[in-house]
C-alpha cells in the first residue's frame, strides 16, 4: 500500500533539502509570473486538500443547488422523461457480473451478459413488431442515423428525407453522420406543421420519420409508407419504446427499420446521459446492421447458450469494410431496460403508456382553459404537447415570458416545460411540456395554480 499513500511532510522536505532549497514554490521560480494560475483561498486547484468528511460536505452542498426529480415535480421532456425506475433495477445492474461495459467477446465466460442483451433484442423485437434487434446503440439520435446509412448501403442512392417534426437534435446527429460521408439529407423544414414529403421519392434511399414527433403529436404514419416503398426506398420509423405499447407497432405498418431512445424503460435523466438507443429492422437487413448482435445457439453438450453473431459486419473482423463501427457497449443501460421491461411486463408497459397519455391530455385542458395559454395543434398527442401564450392574453407576452415562468415554478418545486423559441425563433411564447404516469393529480393541479398565479403577479405589474 505505500504507493498509494501521500508523502509525510518530513519526506516532503527531505526531497526539498536534496535539491538545495526550503520552500517548493522555488521549484515554480522559472514559469514568468505573468503565465502561473493566480490560485487563491477558494481555488479548487490550489486550495489545500479536503479530508473524507469535509469533501462530502462540500459536495452535498453543491449538489443540492441543482433542482432534481426528486425533490421537484418534472414536466420537462423533449427527449428525455421522468418515468418510474422500480427499486430492483439499480439494485440488480449494480451486481458485479453485469457492471460493466466490456464486450462479451468470451462467450465462455459471458452468458448472463450475452443473455441479457438477447433478452433486450427480443423485447425490442416484441414491441417493434419487426423480427431482429441488436444489442444497442449508444442513443435514439445515432440510432436514426446509423438506420439512414442502412438504407444507403442497401439501396445503393446517396439521398435521404427527415419527414415532419423530427427532434432538431437527432437532425444534427443526422447531418454529421452522413454528411460528412458525403450524403445528402434533405428534410421538412422545421418546426413541420404536418407530416409532409416530396412528391418523387425515386432518387431518395430512406425516408425517416418520427412517431409521436417532437411536439408530441401521433401520426397516421401509413401514407408514408406506402410512398416510400413504391419509389423504391426504406421506411424508418423513430419510436418511443413506451408508446409502442398502446400504439400500432412500425413492423405492422409496413417500416423497414425501427429505431428509437430507449432512455424512458428504466434510465434516469443522468444530465442528458448515458442513454440507449434501440434498432430492429426486417430479416433482408440484417447483414447491413450495425451494433452487435447476440444469438441463441447450443454448445457441444447440447445446452442451451448464447453468443454475438453475424460478426462479419463488425470493424474487429473487416475493418474498412464493416458495417458496423461502434465501440463501446451499451448493454448496462440496455440492461437497466430489460429489467424495466421484466418487472413491468406488458400490461404494466400499457398502464404506463395509458397514464403519460392520459395525463398530458389533462394538463393541457385545464392550462387552455386558464385562458392564458391555446393549443399548439389539434391532433393526438402522447404524454407530451405544445402551447402557445393566447394572443390577447391578460399579460403583454415578450420573448423572455415563458423563460421567467419557468424561473418562477422553479421557486415553487416545479420544473416547467421547454421554452421552445430556444429551439426555433418561429416557436416564440410556445411551451413544450411531458407529463408521464409519475405526476399525480395533485402536483398538476398545482402547475396549473402556479401558472395563473404567476400571470396575475405579472398582470399586477404591468398595471392591469
Amino acid at each position: 500500500m505505500s504507493g498509494f499513500v501521500p508523502i509525510l511532510p518530513e519526506e516532503r522536505q527531505q526531497m526539498l533539502a536534496s535539491v538545495g532549497i526550503r520552500n517548493p514554490e522555488k521549484l515554480f521560480d522559472p514559469i514568468p509570473p505573468e503565465v502561473r494560475w493566480p490560485g487563491g483561498e477558494n481555488d479548487p486547484y490550489t486550495a489545500p486538500a479536503l479530508s473524507e468528511m469535509a469533501v462530502i460536505r462540500q459536495l452535498t452542498s453543491l449538489a443540492a443547488k441543482n433542482a432534481s426529480t426528486a425533490s421537484h415535480a418534472c414536466f420537462l421532456g423533449a427527449g428525455a422523461y421522468d418515468h418510474y425506475i422500480p427499486a430492483a433495477v439499480d439494485h440488480l445492474v449494480s451486481r458485479q457480473e453485469f457492471l460493466t461495459a466490456y464486450t462479451p467477446y468470451q462467450p465462455e465466460i459471458s452468458q448472463g451478459t450475452l443473455q441479457a442483451i438477447f433478452e433486450f433484442q427480443s423485447f425490442i423485437c416484441r414491441l417493434t413488431g419487426l423480427p431482429i434487434a441488436n444489442s444497442s446503440m449508444y442513443d435514439g439520435a445515432s440510432a436514426a442515423a446509423e438506420a439512414l446509412l442502412m438504407t444507403v448501403r442497401q439501396t445503393g442512392r446517396s439521398k435521404v428525407y427527415l419527414a415532419g417534426a423530427v427532434h432538431p437534435d437527432t437532425r444534427a446527429v443526422v447531418r454529421t453522420y452522413l454528411e460528412a460521408q458525403g450524403f445528402v439529407v434533405e428534410e421538412t423544414p422545421f418546426p413541420a406543421a404536418d407530416l409532409s414529403w416530396p412528391s418523387d421519392l425515386s432518387d431518395y434511399a430512406g425516408v425517416l420519420v418520427q412517431n409521436p414527433d417532437f411536439f408530441g403529436r401521433v401520426h397516421d404514419m401509413s401514407p408514408l409508407v406506402a410512398a416510400t416503398h413504391a419509389a423504391g426506398a426504406l421506411a424508418v420509423a423513430s419510436c418511443d419504446p413506451v408508446s409502442l405499447s398502446v400504439l400500432q407497432p412500425p413492423g405492422e405498418l409496413g417500416f423497414d427499420i425501427a429505431v428509437g431512445e430507449a432512455q424512458v424503460l428504466g434510465n434516469s435523466l443522468s444530465f442528458g446521459g448515458p442513454y440507449v438507443g434501440y434498432l430492429a429492422v426486417r430479416e433482408s437487413l440484417l447483414r447491413k446492421m450495425p451494433g452487435r448482435i447476440a444469438g441463441e445457439t447450443v454448445d457441444r453438450a447440447g445446452r442451451r447458450s448464447f453468443v454475438l453473431t453475424i460478426q462479419a459486419r463488425e470493424q474487429h473482423i473487416r475493418r474498412e469494410k464493416a458495417t458496423s463501427n461502434i465501440c463501446t457497449s451499451q448493454a448496462l443501460c440496455a440492461l437497466k431496460a430489460t429489467i424495466s421491461l421484466a418487472l413491468l411486463g406488458g400490461s404494466g408497459l400499457h398502464e404506463m403508456a395509458s397514464q403519460s397519455a392520459a395525463k398530458a391530455v389533462y394538463l393541457q385542458q385545464q392550462l387552455v382553459a386558464t385562458g392564458l395559454f391555446e393549443a399548439l395543434d389539434s391532433r393526438p398527442v402522447f404524454r407530451e404537447f405544445a402551447v402557445r401564450l393566447a394572443a390577447g392574453g391578460k399579460v403583454p407576452a415578450d420573448s423572455a415570458m415563458l423563460a421567467r415562468l419557468n424561473a418562477f415554478l422553479l421557486e415553487t418545486a416545479l420544473i416547467g416545460g421547454l421554452d421552445l423559441v430556444t429551439v426555433d425563433p418561429s416557436l416564440e411564447n410556445c411551451w413544450l411540456l411531458a407529463v408521464t404516469e409519475k405526476r399525480t393529480r395533485a402536483e398538476i393541479d398545482h402547475l396549473v395554480a402556479a401558472v395563473r398565479e404567476f400571470f396575475a403577479q405579472a398582470g399586477k405589474e404591468d398595471g392591469r
